[in-house]
C-alpha cells in the first residue's frame, strides 16, 4: 500500500481516459486504470507509460456492469493502494441505430455500460468517501446527454440518465463534502475514432478545432481542485469552432 490518494478512471481508454489518468498521476495521485479484462494488455502498457513518465499507476481489470467486480474493485484499492480520492466514470457506449432497428439487445447493452456501471461506480465510492468526509466523484457526458439526435435513441437515453444519476448525488453527496460534477463534452474529440473517420482532421487539430484529450482532462483536475465555496456541477466543454 502507498501513501499516496488513489485516483480510479472507469474507462482509461487510449485517449481521454488515459489524459485524465495521467493528469492526475502527474498531481501525486496513483491513477488506477480500469476497463474490461480484454483490454488488460491496453490497461498494462498505459500504466507503464505513466511509471516511465514518473507517477503511479496500476491497471485494475473489471467489468463495470458487474457488482461483484465493482465492489471488489473498490475494495482492493482500499486495501492494496490507498484512500479514493477522485474517481472518474468515462464508459462511452455510443452507437448509431435507427429506432426500429435498435433491438432489445443493443438497448440494454447501452444502458448497462453508460448508465448501470455509472450507478455502480458512484455507490460504491461514495461508500468509501462518506466515512471520510471528502472525495470527487466525476462523470463523463456527451451531447446526448442534453440532446437526443436522430439515431441515436439508445445512447441518448443512457446518457441523459447518467446525467440525472449526477444531478440526485450531487444534492445529496454535495453538503457532505463529496464533489459530484458532470462533464458534458460537446463535440468530437481528437481520439483514435475520429482520426479514423474524419478526413480532414488533422487541420482541426492545427486550427484547435477539435477537442484535444489533454485540455479535457486538465478540466477534470480543476474541478478536484475547486474550493467548495464555488463548485461547479456541470462543466460544458467545447472547441471554439464548433461547425462541422
Amino acid at each position: 500500500m502507498t501513501d499516496k490518494p488513489a485516483c480510479v478512471v472507469i474507462g482509461a481508454g487510449d485517449d481521454t481516459g488515459g489524459a485524465i489518468a495521467r493528469a492526475f498521476a502527474r498531481e501525486g495521485l496513483v491513477a488506477c486504470l480500469v476497463r474490461r479484462p480484454r483490454h488488460a494488455d491496453k490497461l498494462e502498457d498505459l500504466a507503464t507509460s505513466i511509471r516511465n513518465s514518473g507517477g503511479d499507476a496500476i491497471a485494475c481489470p473489471a467489468d463495470a456492469r458487474d457488482e461483484n467486480e465493482m465492489v471488489a474493485l473498490f475494495d482492493r484499492i482500499e486495501a492494496e493502494v490507498g484512500p479514493i480520492e477522485v474517481v472518474v466514470f468515462n464508459i462511452g457506449a455510443n452507437v448509431r441505430f435507427s429506432i426500429t432497428d435498435t433491438t432489445a439487445r443493443v438497448f440494454r447493452k447501452v444502458w448497462e455500460m453508460a448508465t448501470f456501471a455509472g450507478f455502480l461506480t458512484g455507490r460504491e465510492a461514495a461508500r468509501r468517501m462518506l466515512p471520510r468526509g471528502r472525495g470527487t466523484i466525476l462523470f463523463t457526458g456527451a451531447t446526448a446527454s442534453m440532446r437526443g439526435s436522430s439515431g441515436f435513441a439508445a445512447f441518448a437515453s443512457a446518457k441523459h440518465a447518467t446525467r440525472a444519476l449526477a444531478q440526485s448525488m450531487a444534492r445529496e453527496l454535495g453538503p457532505k463534502n463529496i464533489h459530484v460534477a458532470h462533464v458534458v463534452i460537446d463535440g468530437a474529440i481528437d481520439s483514435n475514432f475520429i482520426r479514423d473517420n474524419v478526413p480532414d482532421v488533422d487541420r482541426r487539430r492545427d486550427e484547435d478545432a477539435i477537442l484535444n484529450p489533454d485540455a479535457i482532462a486538465a478540466n477534470y483536475v480543476m474541478l478536484h481542485k475547486q474550493p467548495r465555496s464555488a463548485w461547479t456541477h456541470e462543466l460544458d466543454l467545447r472547441p471554439w469552432k464548433e461547425t462541422w
